[in-house]
């Protein structure tokens, strides 16, 4: 029988059990699915995913958006459902034990869960390392115990687990291999409509409500204060569903100044192609505007209480990841105070009428870009399979 450990195809029916908490990792699970089904054409995936999962034949057995929260307070409301839901996922997994765990992200949920497995026996692997290397060290203790795999986007991550004997591989980033070396920026600004002679500013505040809430207008009224000194310009937001959609148009409306805007439901990646610059919140989407070659201004907000709890924990100087992984400051971060209207809107200015920084800026995304194509869904597949395989 083939072993499925470098691409070859097994007939074992395999189950698949996968947790992601949010969309990021939704896409994630997505691209894993398909690369291990290439392995496993019988295989059953089931656990927790999104509806990109769920297109990829994936049976959720509970709506990702009940994992969905951000921000140390914002849990607590939520705690009990959460332990609720952990509760569930183990009893069944207990019950009809999977061949592999793989927890995607969303540590504080996922590796308590991939511990207890990896305890009654059953492989664990954990994909999208934590960020260990810049806040609580220490918690490297408890992943060497919880995972028999860490797959790791970048590359300075695997280092620090290979410094600490937990066993990794690199596999680079999905949307380094999806994302190509250079977007079509008049083919973006033609599919949405846009005027391709006048600049646009993508503002991006965000996929969840409380993002949107402690965001949006904050974005807006930079915007707005932009679109005074360059009437000229095209502000677009991407909103990720109608709910969003609603919840932006609200904020629209209840600006005491008219702002035209053009909401888009979906389709951020191309708004952000279109753009000449990016507004946009700290997560996963800087790192889409990095691939994307576009300059960008991150803005963050959380609650005052989740912020100084957060702030005394957090050890590393950045956090876009364009400047982590650059280990310099390339992208400017307006964080809690320091995100004002005027701040935000006058680095939005500066990186649209400064040519020269906008050339130095798309190369050293260029480079960055390259170091993260590594055809992930493969590379994480291939080294899954091989856990199963030595674990069989």
């Amino acid at each position: 029988m083939a072993t499925a450990e470098t691409g070859q195809v097994s007939s074992r029916k395999v189950t698949i059990a996968i947790i992601a908490g949010e969309a990021s990792g939704d896409i994630l699970g997505a691209g894993l699915i398909r690369s291990l089904r290439k392995r496993y054409p019988k295989a059953r995936f089931v656990g927790i995913g999104g509806d990109e999962m769920i297109a990829e034949g994936f049976h959720s057995l509970i709506p990702m958006e009940r994992l969905s929260v951000m921000g140390l307070v914002e849990v607590l409301g939520r705690i009990r459902e959460l332990f609720s839901i952990r509760a569930r996922l183990l009893e069944y997994f207990f019950t009809t034990p999977p061949d592999v765990v793989i927890g995607i992200d969303s540590p504080d949920f996922t590796l308590a869960i991939e511990r207890r497995c990896r305890e009654a026996g059953i492989p664990s692997v954990h994909y999208v390392s934590p960020s260990v290397w810049a806040w609580r060290q220490k918690r490297i203790f408890k992943i060497a115990k919880s995972v028999d795999l860490m797959l790791t986007l970048f590359p300075f991550e695997a280092r620090f687990y290979e410094e600490h004997n937990v066993p990794v591989a690199f596999v680079g980033h999905p949307l380094a291999d999806r994302i190509p070396m250079r977007p079509d920026t008049d083919a973006a600004r033609k599919a949405l409509g846009l005027n391709p002679d006048q600049p646009v500013l993508a503002v991006l505040p965000g996929s969840r409500g409380g993002e949107v809430e402690r965001l949006g207008t904050l974005f807006l009224e930079a915007s707005r204060w932009l679109q005074e000194r360059r009437p000229d310009i095209q502000l677009v937001i991407p909103c990720v569903n109608r709910d969003r959609e609603k919840q932006v148009e609200g904020l629209v409306e209840a600006l005491e100044v008219k702002l035209p805007v053009t909401l888009v439901r979906g389709r951020s990646r191309e708004v952000m192609a279109a753009s000449d610059v990016v507004l946009l919140a700290s997560g996963t989407a800087t790192l889409e505007a990095m691939l994307l070659k576009r300059p960008m201004v991150v803005g963050y907000r959380l609650s005052d209480l989740s912020y100084k709890l957060l702030s005394r924990l957090v050890k590393v100087p950045w956090v876009a990841l364009p400047n982590l992984l650059a280990q310099k400051g390339l992208v400017p971060e307006l964080l809690q105070d320091d995100a004002t209207p005027e701040a935000l809107g006058a680095a939005v200015l500066e990186r649209m009428e400064n040519t020269e920084e906008r050339e130095q800026l798309q190369q050293a995304f260029t480079e960055l870009h390259e170091s993260l194509r590594q055809n992930a869904d493969e590379r994480a597949a291939t080294a899954i399979s091989e856990l199963m395989e030595r674990r069989r």
